[in-house]
């Protein structure tokens, strides 16, 4: 595995494991000693989410993580701001490990410090655009006047600056996940997870998504941590690159080095089913 070594980490995930199940434990110290996910699941009844995943995240760039279904990557960007805790393994971010954090430290870490974009947009139905976008300031306790101004002034940004008074159903799915990137950057966090942020869009406005988002990227050099099981997405938006299977890393390098130093046939057949898909 390569990663990158010029630009310093943001966050640092060592040795993370995560299993499900009564014999947690047990579970560990099978895929410790080696053992596949099938093997865990046949003598513990336990389901592997991630076995023994270390990885950097370079501070301002946008790292994708990416792999097929049930390869981990969703399990794994949830334990970066502790919605899953992990059976084993330490993550730190600036240094400090989050999983020491009590619930009010872990509450203003998820109020000022990591936001999060989901899939399925996640916003209010019973709150206009404009109140969706300023929840999170609101949450911490910003004046509601200030956290309205600072939500339109987002909403300005992704092209939505006439949409504030509408409601979410109103809206097609590509604004609708622009609402959830606005709510996501309005509260000025350092880090940005992204967890398959534009996979429920149509292929243009997908595309468009991206554009926007590397166009806001190159003002903003947030911390993006993106969630993807496309290599020509991963390839599009990250300077970094973490490829999973089956909860542990294959390859880490910078997407010249997997299009071009594939380090197994599994990472060779993203990129070569990537380029039968171009031509």
């Amino acid at each position: 595995m390569s990663a990158n070594t010029q630009v310093p980490e943001k966050i640092r995930i060592e040795d993370v494991y995560k299993v499900y199940g009564r014999n947690e434990a047990r579970g560990v110290e099978m895929l410790r000693k080696g053992a596949d996910r099938q093997q865990v699941l046949a003598e513990t009844g336990c389901t592997v989410g991630l076995a023994g995943v270390s990885a950097g995240i370079p501070e301002g760039q946008v790292t994708c993580i990416m792999g097929l279904s049930g390869s981990g990557k969703s399990t794994l960007v949830r334990h970066l701001n502790r919605l899953i805790d992990p059976s084993a393994g330490r993550i730190l971010l600036d240094g400090r490990n989050i999983l020491e954090l009590d619930m009010p430290a872990l509450r203003e870490l998820r109020r000022r410090h990591i936001s999060m974009v989901f899939q399925a947009f996640g916003l209010m139905p019973h709150m206009n655009v404009l109140d969706n976008v300023a929840f999170g300031l609101l949450v911490r306790g910003d004046p509601r006047r200030q956290a309205r101004q600072v939500a339109g002034q987002w909403l300005e940004r992704v092209g939505l600056a006439d949409y504030g008074g509408h409601f979410p159903d109103e809206l097609s799915g590509g604004m609708r996940q622009r609402v959830g990137l606005a709510r996501a950057l309005a509260i000025d966090a350092d880090v940005l997870l992204m967890d398959e942020a534009f996979s429920a869009l149509d292929p243009l406005i997908r595309y468009d998504m991206q554009d926007q988002l590397l166009e806001l990227q190159q003002r903003l050099r947030k911390t993006i941590v993106f969630i993807t099981h496309d290599i020509q997405e991963a390839l599009r938006l990250g300077d970094h690159i973490v490829i999973l299977r089956d909860g542990r890393v294959e390859q880490i390098g910078a997407p010249k080095e997997i299009r071009e130093q594939p380090v197994n046939e599994y990472v060779e057949r993203f990129v070569v089913h990537r380029d039968e898909h171009k031509s």
